[in-house]
């Protein structure tokens, strides 16, 4: 009778625990036809994190065998991906970083593009769709477009330049420039997995 007990509350934790949400697999659109983000290194982290889809887990970024500490200031926003999109042969989804209060790694928002930032990384052109979340109660900048972006916070667009080109000193990153949200939609078509 004892095992038979064990076995019934084991159950629901072995369920929980095989269950797990493969974020790359969600939609892009959300059901309100709504861009998603899934967010894996929280704005104020000096650690950056990466969704691991074969453990589903996110996980420190290594590099060269050692977790990947950004030795500037923290992450200005939240770093995450586009999912079902993939921009390469591993897999790795079009980057997104909203520009919110700080989220916890997993956490799927609904967003809107307020532009995209192009950067060169090791000599390979690097797009960052920039967002904000698509509920008004959450948002911090009062922007939905590009222009009322440039407009409203030119600081915070410098702010990102110079973070971009200096958090990570070995990869030379060198900002190229600014596009708008149309731009961003259509990368995030571009990559979209069909």
């Amino acid at each position: 009778m004892k095992t038979h007990t064990l076995y019934l509350l084991l159950l629901p934790l072995l369920i929980l625990f095989s269950c797990q949400t493969d974020y790359t697999a969600l939609p892009t659109y959300s059901a309100n036809k709504q861009l998603q983000a899934v967010i894996e290194t929280p704005a104020g982290n000096t650690l950056r994190l990466v969704y691991d889809q074969e453990k589903k887990e996110f996980l420190p970024d290594l590099n060269a065998g050692h977790e990947r500490q950004v030795n500037f200031l923290p992450y200005p926003g939240n770093l995450g991906f586009i999912p079902s999109t993939e921009i390469d042969k591993d897999g790795k989804g079009l980057e997104v970083l909203v520009l919110a209060e700080r989220k916890e790694p997993g956490t799927e928002m609904e967003v809107i593009p307020v532009g995209l930032m192009q950067l060169e990384n090791r000599g390979e052109l690097r797009h960052i769709v920039v967002a904000v979340p698509a509920r008004p109660s959450e948002r911090q900048l009062d922007a939905t477009n590009y222009e009322s972006f440039s407009k409203n916070y030119p600081g915070a667009k410098a702010i990102l330049q110079i973070w971009f080109s200096n958090y990570n000193e070995s990869a030379n990153t060198r900002f190229v420039g600014w596009r708008d949200e149309k731009f961003a939609e259509k990368e995030i078509q571009r990559w979209m997995k069909l």
